[in-house]
């Protein structure tokens, strides 16, 4: 899952929301959607615009973070593996 730092940047550049909303010609909903992690999509101009006036790099407002039921999944997945390769081993 992708998510947003959004309020982290706007913290450290000192600036509102609606004054980002001003500068980057985005609506103050669309902002507060990113903003809170409920986002489905951004498009890269907007991400430009929010990195332009941010001063910082794409990574910097979104971060990578792994679904805790795709980490449960693998985790189910490695545990049968192994319970495989013991029980081969054991016969």
């Amino acid at each position: 899952m992708i998510r947003a730092n959004l309020d982290l940047q706007l913290v450290k550049n000192k600036i509102s929301l609606t004054e980002l909303s001003r500068r980057v010609g985005v609506t103050i909903a669309n902002l507060s959607v990113l903003k809170q992690g409920k986002s489905r999509a951004i498009r890269f101009t907007t991400l430009n615009a929010l990195c332009r006036e941010l001063n910082c790099q794409p990574g910097d407002i979104l971060e990578f973070e792994e679904d805790v039921e795709v980490l449960e999944e693998k985790s189910t997945k490695e545990e049968t593996k192994e319970n495989d390769a013991l029980g081969n081993w054991r016969a």
